[in-house]
């Protein structure tokens, strides 16, 4: 390696702020926008960087080696080595030239798609993908175009397993992250063949086939030419009830609507402009006509109604996102529907990548989708605005009072006239109109009394509206945004919808549920930027109460948070300029926040302040004469009033925002006078940390007080009095100086020695030179006297010591002064004579652990200041501004200044001379003598006792601090022969050197970089013999052995970690930084694309930045020897006596692996050496962790040439039998399996033409013109060895492994560990041993149960790569495991209709013709495409030949593994012994898929030549009525049937000759224990089966069927036949439609069976033949027709024909017969014996499956014509089971969104029963429907309907049964929230006339005292209803209508007065956290009244204030 030559480098001063290292003229003078961040980073570290061409050179030898490693197929380690360098490159911030990303990214995809690729390979090149690929500015369509077929191929082959895969891989997650990485860069004209791919796959009836389908196309299909499939998207989503279909579809709606707000990026024009250059082969590019979106205007996007939307689509995704928020209300359940279909699902699914959370997807949607799209409505004044007002009908007139016409007059038509008006709409955007609808429906679960899991649902779909919202705002505001101009947001839009949100905000801000605050809180912040006048006074009105008064705990701590979200409105001058003066009194209220008795509201408080401290300084400003608007001086006006915050209150229809605004002088004014008070509140701040810090409980050993809660409350603390120090001014810092030095220096407590320390670094941070200037003479002078006086004497090593209380003193100064050594080296220089005599005196004279490790602390602090690169502040300006006049004087003008990155100076620490000087001076005079002291206790003859220990433990922590204080003082360098010997002992094996990723050293800050300089020679010198030393201690500590050595071991560990590991970023982890600068980012961001920034978050950016620097010197560390004999020294550690001891040291050595290469092959000889018999137990146990470690596990296993040495030393372990050390085996064995993958090498086979083009590609780039490509073919030769080498190495551990599984004595844990060992290492790629199947074979007999099940488990993959070896064409099919079986045809498609879909149906019902199969492809396993459209062709077989084997002989190198297991399998003691154990007796009450299959791959090898041998015993077995031989029977009997699939036919014909007498056998059985063994049996047999392949058992199962008596008297019987029936016909799905229609003959002739289990299996036939005979009904059945006519038909068109009428007829026969028999109902106990009750709860149940089903949609056309009935049963009183079942069915069909042509029918029936029905029960059972069905369909019902809807609840107000009244009225309320505003003025004014009108009689008994009173409730109710209409807001009516109406009927008769309390109690409660805003609408006269209904008796303002502020 080149060592650069950096001799003429000069450490730099500091200098002034604004100096700047020279930037390399390439950057400086680049003008791209990458080149200019790259200056930006330049310019930000104190030392300069490399030039750019450089670096260039370097990323070409990086991508010149990932190009020859790929082309050599070194993928592992080479390719993988310098993906890492890529990585690491890639953090240094230099661009990557176009051409080159486009070149690497194809390589990367390419070898991702490659078939057999190692799936780590793929993990680590599909992250470089999505690196490279991010960003959009980057890289375009226009600039890269890549294939998509590669990806769908693997994607497809490995999704869904067959019965016999059982190792589930992580591809097809890889694959679908990889297809999200690229598909912006899939070409759009690709569009029309995916859709030809992807829909034939599609079939209805199987949800695995929907959600396939449905992944792909929402994966592949390029977003930005949508508009040819958006509508079949939606056609076939609105057909479709499943929430993990709804999850997809809505993320993928939110990409789209998010993307195509830019018109241009949908113009057809573009898909002919872009290269079409990335076609795969084989791939077509169908073009279909596409005239009906042909547009002769010029392109203007994808705009619809609502966005991009369509109205009816609109209103779909509404419905479903009112259903997303997953709000409970009485339809318990009604929301799992699409949930309980999604059972459906198999896990397959879930190996997909999981789509984004759908509360966020319908965020953006609705965000994205909002424009000035209509007319806009009045302007909103109340808090939380509705939408959509409607023009009201006239005046109603009165009833007469004695015709009893009430209902009439209540219920008249409320919207006349209305619709001739146009429709208004929120801000004139009909996107914020239906969101406003949907919070204001769903207000009341927001309220923390009313939360539950859905309300962080909620609270988390409002903080990414809002995140969206200002998303998009500034994304508009930005000069190259393309959105249309009219189409852009609005201010008004923005204003109303911060509107819509305040209410809920504000209520769910007191939630004790610390998500949904989270939420909220980052909801306030955005809408705080977004109106901070609406949001910022309603949360300063919370506030001042809550932090005034004595509350609850929570609504404290929940206004604090509040507080610090909206802290940008009071401290961002540019985000709210009058919110600065709020600023001081809330800090003056929140001073008793600091509270140690109260942590989380400690936490909360210290949160706000250094929020609100890193953007302002704390400073008094120039007092200037400047007035108030009106001329009143504002010293004498403000002065009173400064520390009490006052939030005007504005009159009645004056809305916050509104007011008149004070000029910003005005407002500067007020801030001066108020800023004055900073110094007092500074001061009390202080005093109350101190106030905590006295208050700490007693420090521990370790020096923290109390316990994790108590640390972290310090951290808290001393972190924001860090901030706020920082940003004192000058005479305010002084005065903090001074307290603190008071206070120290006056003070001694044990308790806070932690917290003195942080609270002295914190004023050391702001001012380090005057911090020490007091400091640290006082603190010298103090150490100095304590230790005189014998502090710290006492010698302790023991780190659980407790500190005595005499060393108190010297504790606290010894903290203070470490407080204080912080941050700027060269204020340390001139005490340095000081400072090295008290490190001396120190180290003479602390001899107890706590004295010694703090004095160390002091000297590697007093170092890390001096040598290391640091920023030195991080305030909220640039230090030029920060001393200049402007902004002392006006620097609150300044406050939250956000900055741009090329403005922000960084002020750094960079070591000079005399810094370097001191440090070596420490050296030299300090630790070097130590370090001598230390050599010198390690002579021969010194006596090692207890004093010895102490001085070596004291000693030793000295130096290790001092060495840990300078990990940048001296660049470590690499000799060339350090780096060969390096290589040679790598851990990576067989590899060139020129592929074992190296790095060039760059420039990170190093103070000493020069080899030759004396000093780097001197410090490198000085740590070697320190190094030396610790080697020496090691050796001669391991000799000594004694317990009283653990301390010194302890000390002595850590220093090797601080010798080894403390070097370059470990001080500065660029993990960490990069953590910390994500987590200040995220805090700091106020709306995401923010291009400016606070300053702190720069400087944390630029050590980000240095830290990635020093990253890259760190990647490769020195190895020499003598490193190598420390790592020997801690591998013997980690095996010592102690454990403490052993953990710690495999802790460290775990770290050292991350660090050096080599050091795992180097430990793991000792390690195996402790596993030998002879060993301690300890010392076994310990090598055994390690081992157990995942960096040496994974190696040690996973590197097949050591594995065979592992392996053995493994199972050697079996000598020491003691039950500790077998559990750690145990879990060494576990850990060894999980990372011992099958071998695979296929992929070294395949050739990827693909891959080699854009190899080329690459290497043109990379490549100098003339080089050879001698290190490619040095890199294939080497991969050829290791290839070669590593076979070998597997054979031999096969052997290793066999020998020891056959060894009699290996113990049985052992051996199944063997086993799975053995299962592992099969091999699909080369032929399988003879001995090593036989083993696996023979096992699957074994006594023990585990054994057996990894067995057979071998013996299917075993059996399965036989078959694949024998039927692949080649490498590919292999990777792939792609079998071509010699019977599989693929056939043309010729007729696309309808009709030839059927017919192929109906073909399955016809007994196949043996001799026409044998000639055409008549069989058909799969359906596979037709259903949806059909595909180009279809999978189909042909029938075997009669005598020939179909696949025999087989791959001619499994012929040894063949005979061996023909000759066990004809062996009948092999299926003896395997019976004997299928036998017996388990748990399953079903066949065992691992049996059937073990015995199908068996059969399937063989053919038919075991049969004969295992008939008797499957007779046996049959003969035997136990349920486990009958299990064992079946288990056979369906292995066998599988198996037989494809044997000679004659063989087949064999088999069912003997089987089929055996099956009446089968069907007589008699026991329900067998039962479902048998069930389960039909189940496995039609798995995936052309059922003619099966047709004895079908005819069977069929003649049964039909046979049977229904109405017989042994129920089991029939039981027994439609349980195996429905085994048939649930297995072979869409095949069973031939048998559909006589099956449900035979059952409907049935219905009146008085078997009620009968009818139960009958309603599932029913619900199954629905779906089965589920069509869609395009006109042809082609992808082109489908798309085609699902954009041009009418929406109303059922093109996915979802309706369900088939059942048509039939159901109308029923609504035709239910009358008849519910005349004939049987009386009292016996009617659920009546036909009425029995087809009933059959109809209940088939309906309630229908509805949980994926074709839920189709139940309303079911549900529709028997609504009247399903009403009818409710009322049943003598059947509990049909009254329940029917309202289960009705509330739960609410959860299903209904097609919009249901809605109306589907109300009117609900409004008819309620009108109809004679009996109020019905009424009191459907109302609660109403309010249900409402708020699930609301956005599907149109306003007329809705006005209907209050009309006939009003008429239900009438009723004269008062439970039902009360219904109605509550269910009003529910549906008044949304209803149109002048209905609610139209009824409003009816009932209070009503009121008014009615009188009640005097005498109780009068005739119309009764009509009277019902009237009078009737009206009243509605005013209630009203009132509750609008639980958190008062309506401008609503004062008047409490005090005027309600409040005079107090003391009505019942249930009047009742109805009047309750309503008043629930407005109490609902109102009053709001209170104080709400009470201001009242007057004086109406605040009386309302006392007297609220309490009974009367009350002046006076005392009504107070009042209901109590109740807060």
């Amino acid at each position: 390696m080149d060592i650069p030559n950096v001799a003429n480098l000069s450490i730099r001063d500091t200098g002034p702020p604004d100096t700047s290292p020279p930037i390399p003229d390439d950057i400086m003078n680049g003008t791209d926008r990458y080149m200019l961040k790259l200056r930006n980073y330049a310019k930000s570290i104190p030392y300069s960087i490399e030039p750019n061409s450089r670096m260039q050179r370097m990323l070409d030898l990086i991508l010149l080696r990932i190009a020859q490693s790929v082309e050599a197929k070194d993928y592992d380690p080479g390719l993988l080595q310098w993906d890492s360098m890529l990585t690491y490159w890639c953090m240094l911030k230099y661009p990557i030239p176009k051409e080159k990303r486009i070149a690497i990214i194809k390589t990367y995809l390419h070898v991702c798609t490659t078939p057999g690729m190692p799936n780590h390979v793929v993990a680590a090149c599909a992250d470089g993908l999505q690196a490279l690929a991010r960003s959009k500015k980057k890289l375009s369509i226009e600039d890269v175009r890549l294939p998509w077929m590669p990806i769908y191929k693997i994607l497809s082959k490995d999704l869904f397993l067959t019965r016999r895969q059982y190792e589930i891989s992580q591809t097809s997650w890889y694959m679908g992250y990889i297809a999200e990485i690229v598909r912006r860069f899939f070409h759009p004209a690709a569009i029309d063949e995916m859709l030809s791919t992807f829909l034939p796959g599609m079939n209805g009836t199987s949800l695995n086939s929907i959600l396939a389908t449905q992944y792909y196309m929402l994966t592949f299909l390029p977003l930005s030419h949508p508009q040819s499939y958006l509508p079949m998207l939606f056609r076939v989503w609105e057909s479709v009830n499943s929430y993990m279909y709804d999850d997809r579809m809505l993320q993928f709606l939110s990409r789209l609507a998010e993307m195509h707000v830019d018109p241009t990026v949908s113009d057809p024009q573009r898909i002919e402009d872009i290269p079409d250059d990335a076609r795969s082969e084989g791939e077509g590019r169908p073009n279909w006509p596409k005239d009906d979106l042909e547009t002769k205007w010029r392109w203007s996007g994808l705009f619809s109604d609502i966005g991009i939307f369509s109205e009816s689509e609109w209103n779909f995704i509404m419905a479903k996102c009112m259903a997303s928020m997953e709000i409970p209300l009485a339809d318990a359940g009604s929301l799992t529907t699409g949930p309980n279909a999604d059972g459906q699902a198999s896990f397959e699914m879930n190996r997909l990548p999981k789509p984004n959370w759908r509360i966020a997807s319908l965020a953006r949607i609705i965000v994205y989708s909002m424009a000035p799209d209509g007319m806009p409505s009045p302007s909103s004044t109340a808090p939380t605005p509705l939408f959509t007002p409607l023009a009201s009908g006239a005046s109603t007139p009165l009833p007469h009072q004695h015709n009893g016409g009430l209902g009439d007059y209540l219920s008249a038509p409320l919207g006349k006239g209305s619709r001739l008006k146009g429709k208004t709409y929120l801000a004139g955007c009909k996107a914020l109109d239906s969101l406003a609808k949907l919070i204001a429906s769903t207000e009341s679960f927001f309220h923390p009394t009313n939360s539950g899991s859905w309300t962080s649902d909620l609270s988390a779909f409002i903080k990414y509206i809002v995140y969206d919202f200002n998303k998009r705002w500034y994304e508009e505001q930005q000069p190259d945004c393309k959105t249309p101009t009219h189409r852009r947001l609005t201010r008004e839009i923005k204003r109303e919808l911060v509107k819509c949100l305040r209410t809920v905000t504000l209520l769910a801000m007191f939630s004790q549920d610390s998500g949904t605050v989270a939420n909220i809180q980052s909801c306030m912040k955005s809408m705080s930027i977004m109106e901070p006048d609406l949001i910022l006074h309603p949360i300063l009105e919370r506030a001042v109460p809550a932090l005034e008064a004595l509350v609850e705990t929570h609504r404290t701590t929940a206004v604090i948070k509040a507080l610090g979200a909206v802290a940008p409105a009071m401290v961002c001058r540019h985000v709210y300029y009058p919110g600065a003066k709020h600023l001081i009194p809330i800090l003056e209220l929140l001073l008793p926040g600091i509270d140690l008795n109260d942590p989380p509201k400690t936490f909360c408080t210290t949160s706000f302040i250094s929020e609100v401290a890193q953007y302002i300084k704390f400073g008094e400003l120039a007092r200037s004469d400047v007035t108030m608007g009106d001329g009143v001086d504002l010293a004498s006006r403000a002065s009173s009033e400064v520390p009490v915050l006052e939030i005007e209150q504005f009159p009645d229809g004056v809305e916050l925002g509104n007011e008149e605004q004070l000029s910003k002088e005005d407002e500067d004014a007020i801030l001066r006078d108020t800023a004055g008070t900073f110094a007092d509140w500074v001061a009390a701040f202080l005093r109350r940390v101190i106030l905590l810090f006295e208050n700490l409980p007693e420090e521990g050993p370790n020096g923290s007080a109390g316990g994790a809660t108590e640390v972290q409350l310090v951290d808290a603390v001393s972190g924001t009095f860090s901030q706020i120090c920082v940003h004192l001014s000058e005479p305010l810092y002084d005065m903090v100086l001074g307290l603190v030095f008071d206070y120290a220096t006056q003070n001694v407590r044990s308790n806070a020695v932690r917290a003195i320390h942080q609270l002295v670094e914190c004023v050391a941070n702001a001012n380090p030179q005057k911090t020490l200037d007091r400091f640290l003479p006082f603190c010298e002078r103090s150490i100095r006297t304590e230790l005189e006086h014998g502090a710290s004497s006492l010698r302790i090593t023991s780190s659980g010591s407790t500190p005595l209380p005499s060393d108190a003193t010297l504790h606290w100064n010894l903290a203070i002064l470490r407080g204080a050594m912080y941050n700027d080296g060269r204020a340390t220089l001139k005490y340095s004579d000081r400072l090295i005599s008290l490190f001396q005196l120190l180290n003479e004279k602390t001899y107890s652990k706590r004295g010694y490790s703090s004095s160390g602390k002091l000297l590697s602090s007093t170092l890390l200041t001096l040598s290391h690169t640091y920023p030195l502040e991080n305030k909220f300006v640039n230090p030029d501004e920060w001393v200049s006049e402007d902004f002392r004087a006006n620097h609150h003008k300044h406050w939250g200044k956000l900055y741009r990155p090329e403005d922000v100076k960084v002020s750094w620490h960079v070591p000079n001379d005399e810094e370097i000087a001191f440090v070596l001076r420490i050296f030299r005079e300090v630790v070097e003598p130590i370090l001598d002291k230390l050599h010198g206790l390690l002579e021969p003859g010194v006596v090692r006792d207890a004093v010895w220990r102490n001085d070596f433990c004291r000693h030793l922590s000295f130096v290790r601090n001092a060495f840990s204080g300078i990990p940048t003082l001296a660049k470590e360098v690499i000799t060339p022969e350090e780096l060969q010997s390096a290589m040679d002992s790598s851990d990576i094996l067989f590899e060139i050197p020129e592929m074992i990723a190296t790095v060039e050293p760059l420039n990170s800050g190093f103070a000493l970089s020069d080899p030759t300089d004396p000093r780097h020679q001197y410090i490198t010198g000085l740590r070697r013999k320190f190094g030396e030393f610790l080697h020496k201690a090691s050796v001669s500590l391991q000799q000594q052995g004694e317990e009283n050595t653990v301390d010194a071991v302890h000390g002595l560990l850590r220093s090797i970690r601080t010798f080894l590991l403390e070097y370059g970023d470990s001080r500065d982890s660029y993990y960490l930084q990069s953590e910390r600068y994500q987590s200040e980012l995220n805090i700091a961001r106020h709306y995401a694309g923010q291009k400016e920034w606070p300053r702190a978050l720069f400087v944390r950016r630029a050590r980000l930045y240095h830290a990635a620097r020093l990253r890259w010197n760190s990647i490769e560390r020195r190895r020499g020897p003598l490193e190598d004999l420390l790592v020997d020294d801690v591998t013997q550690w980690s095996m010592w006596n102690y454990a403490t001891v052993r953990e710690t040291s495999q802790a460290l050595l775990e770290s050292l692996c991350n660090t050096f290469d080599g050091v795992r092959r180097r430990c793991l000889p000792a390690l195996y050496k402790s596993l030998e018999p002879g060993t301690e137990d300890d010392r076994m146990k310990g090598a055994l962790w390690t081992l157990n470690l995942s960096v040496f596990a994974k190696y040690a296993i996973g590197e097949p040439t050591l594995a065979i040495e592992f392996v053995k030393r493994l199972f050697s372990c079996q000598h020491n039998e003691k039950a500790s050390i077998q559990d750690c085996v145990g879990s060494l064995a576990e850990t060894c399996l999980s990372n011992l993958s099958e071998p695979d090498h296929v992929v070294y086979q395949v050739e990827n033409a693909e891959l080699k083009d854009a190899l080329r590609q690459l290497r043109a780039l990379v490549q100098p013109p003339g080089a050879g490509d001698e290190i490619t073919a040095k890199a294939t030769a080497q991969r050829v060895v290791r290839l070669s080498e590593t076979d070998q190495a597997l054979s031999r551990m096969t052997d290793t492994l066999l020998e020891i599984a056959n060894n009699p004595d290996t113990h049985w844990r052992y051996a199944i560990v063997a086993v799975r060992a053995l299962r592992s290492l099969l091999r699909r790629d080369v032929p399988l041993k003879a001995a090593h199947v036989r083993y696996l074979v023979e096992m699957t007999f074994d006594s023990n149960a585990s054994m057996r099940y990894y067995s057979q488990r071998a013996v299917m993959k075993i059996s399965r790569y036989i078959k694949l070896r024998s039927l692949a064409r080649g490498p590919v099919d292999v990777a792939l495991e792609q079998n071509h079986n010699p019977l599989r045809r693929k056939v043309p498609t010729q007729d696309c209709t309808r009709e030839t879909f059927e017919n192929a149906l109906n073909e399955y019902r016809t007994p196949l013709d043996l001799a026409r199969a044998r000639e055409e492809p008549l069989i058909r396993d799969k359906v596979g495409s037709g259903w949806l459209v059909w595909g180009k062709t279809v999978d189909c077989f042909l029938a075997p030949h009669p005598t020939k084997s179909t696949f025999q002989p087989w791959d001619a190198g499994s012929d040894e593994a063949i005979s061996v297991i023909r000759e066990l399998a004809k062996d009948s003691s092999f299926w003896k012994k395997l019976s004997t154990h299928y036998s017996a007796e388990n748990s399953s009450d079903v066949i065992l898929q691992d049996n059937l299959c073990c015995i199908k791959s068996i059969f399937q090898l063989l053919d038919d030549e075991p049969l004969e041998v295992l008939k008797p015993i499957v007779e046996g077995l049959l003969a035997d009525k136990d349920k486990n031989k009958q299990r064992a029977a079946a288990e056979f009997l369906s292995g066998i049937i599988a198996g037989s699939k494809h044997w000679p036919m004659n063989a087949q014909l064999g088999f069912w000759k003997w089987f089929t007498p055996h099956m009446k056998t089968i069907f007589s059985q008699k026991s329900n224990e067998s039962l479902s063994v048998w069930s389960s049996f039909f189940e496995h047999v039609f798995y995936n089966r052309d059922p003619r392949r099966l047709q004895p058992i079908v005819d069977h199962i069929m003649e049964a069927f039909n046979t049977v008596d229904f109405n017989g008297e042994s129920s089991f019987e029939i039981i027994q036949v439609l349980c195996f029936f429905r085994s048939f016909y649930e297995q072979i799905g869409i095949k069973f439609s031939p048998w559909v229609e006589d099956v449900l003959r035979r059952c409907w002739a049935e219905l009146k069976c008085e078997h009620e289990d009968v009818l139960a299996y009958f309603s599932e036939i029913f619900a199954f033949c629905g779906k089965t005979m589920w069509r869609p009904n395009p006109s042809l059945l082609t992808p082109e027709t489908f798309v085609r006519e699902c954009r041009t038909l009418p929406v109303y068109a059922d093109i996915m024909g979802i309706r369900g009428v088939f059942f048509e007829e039939r159901v109308q026969e029923l609504v035709k017969q239910f009358p008849v028999w519910r005349k004939e109902r049987l009386p009292g106990v016996r009617a659920f014996q009546s036909t009425y009750d029995r087809i009933g709860v059959l109809v209940c149940k088939w309906l309630f499956q229908l509805i949980h089903d994926t074709n839920a949609v189709s139940a309303f056309d079911c549900i529709l014509p028997l609504m009247p009935e399903l009403i009818r049963f409710t009322e049943v009183n003598d059947n509990d089971e049909l009254a329940y079942r029917s309202k289960l069915l009705m509330v739960r069909m609410c959860g299903v969104i209904i097609p919009p042509q249901f809605v109306e029918p589907l109300l009117d029936q609900i409004f008819s029963a309620i009108t109809t029905f004679p009996s109020w029960k019905v009424r009191l059972k459907i109302l609660p429907l109403v309010q249900v069905f409402y708020f699930r369909q609301s956005f599907l019902i149109h306003d007329a309907k809705l006005v209907e809807l209050v009309e006939v609840i009003c008429r239900c107000l009438d009723d004269e049964v008062v439970e039902v009244r009360e219904m109605a009225a509550t269910t009003l309320s529910g549906i008044l929230r949304l209803s149109p505003r002048r209905s609610v003025i139209a009824l409003k004014d009816r009932f209070v006339r009503l009121i008014k009108n009615v009188k009640l009689p005097q005498d109780r008994k009068s005739p119309s005292y009764n009509i009277a009173l019902r009237q009078l409730h009737a009206a009243i109710l509605g005013v209630c209803a009203l009132i509750d209409s609008y639980p958190y807001t008062i309506e401008r009516w609503m004062p008047d209508l409490l005090t005027s109406v309600l409040a005079e009927h107090t003391y009505d008769p019942i249930p009047i007065s009742t109805t009047v309390r309750k309503c008043a109690s629930t407005f109490r409660k609902t109102h009053q956290d709001t209170w104080h805003e709400d009470s201001k609408k009242f007057s004086e006269e109406q605040l009386a009244a309302l006392s007297t209904l609220l309490s009974g008796s009367s009350y002046c303002k006076r005392i009504m204030t107070p009042l209901m502020m109590s109740i807060i």
